[in-house]
């Protein structure tokens, strides 16, 4: 089974079509679930799925998430993608380097000269959430620009969550010069915002986002993203199962970290001269 928060995600779709390319090689059939980002709902799931399955990879709801110690109390091989669960080390997990990926973001922005550059955040009980909210701030702190909480806005990983955290950051009585947005989802509905009330980018405001996807090259301008090897995770994911499975892999727990890395494209510039529209 492969149990992912959000089948809409691009991310996720990638992550399901390279695992499901490895476990149609070795034989295995690929059960698909989405969860909507519920731990309620995850939980349903899970239970539905136990005694069905050979095994799981799951994405969890959140850190504290006690469905992957549920599994593996039930002797359920286990593999989490993109998301670890307390305490560390516990389960086979496949990660990017979330931290790392938003730290280049923002140095790109710092690098064309911002200083007011805000976040949109996604859920920091998820570990994509917390650890590229981290990064955000360890490269504000490493530039000496001091962390603002109005610029720090958090979103859900979904479209609309995005939408109103762009127009809050918008309606601030002095909107930042750039805006780092946590995942791609979150990326569509921030660029709607900025459409509905007559922003221009990059000329008024930048703005980078963490995931590219289809549209990303096609917009106007073109955006700027950190990318990382979304397939890949799910090739990675679905090979430590089956080595468990197949009983070739009997050893502690493994950790994979993949890299990230920026595909610069047009929606990043110089901070803005004049005030910004209201739209």
């Amino acid at each position: 089974a492969l149990v992912v928060p959000d089948v809409a995600n691009p991310f996720f779709a990638a992550v399901v079509r390279g695992a499901e390319s490895v476990a149609v090689h070795d034989g295995y059939t690929v059960f698909l679930a989405n969860i909507d980002e519920s731990e309620e709902r995850e939980t349903k799931v899970v239970n539905s799925l136990i005694g069905r399955v050979d095994g799981m990879l799951l994405t969890p709801a959140s850190e504290s998430d006690p469905n992957p110690q549920r599994l593996a109390d039930r002797g359920v091989p286990l593999v989490l993608i993109d998301r670890e669960s307390a305490p560390p080390g516990t389960f086979d997990t496949v990660l990017v380097d979330n931290g790392g990926g938003a730290r280049i973001a923002v140095e790109h922005l710092i690098s064309h000269g911002h200083e007011r550059i805000a976040t949109i955040a996604g859920p920091v009980t998820s570990t994509p959430g917390r650890l590229r909210f981290d990064g955000y701030r360890e490269a504000l702190e490493s530039h000496g620009i001091e962390l603002r909480a109005e610029l720090c806005q958090l979103g859900d990983f979904k479209r609309h969550g995005g939408y109103q955290a762009m127009m809050r950051i918008l309606g601030l009585a002095d909107p930042p010069t750039a805006v780092f947005v946590a995942n791609n989802l979150m990326t569509i509905g921030a660029l709607y915002a900025l459409r509905d009330l007559g922003v221009q980018v990059p000329a008024d405001i930048s703005i980078i986002g963490f995931d590219d996807h289809v549209l990303a090259e096609i917009i106007s301008p073109p955006l700027t993203v950190i990318d990382r090897p979304m397939e890949e995770q799910g090739v990675l994911a679905m090979r430590l199962l089956t080595s468990r499975l197949r009983g070739a892999n009997t050893g502690p727990a493994r950790r994979v970290v993949l890299d990230t890395r920026l595909l610069e494209r047009d929606s990043c510039g110089p901070p803005r001269t004049q005030p910004m529209p209201t739209g």
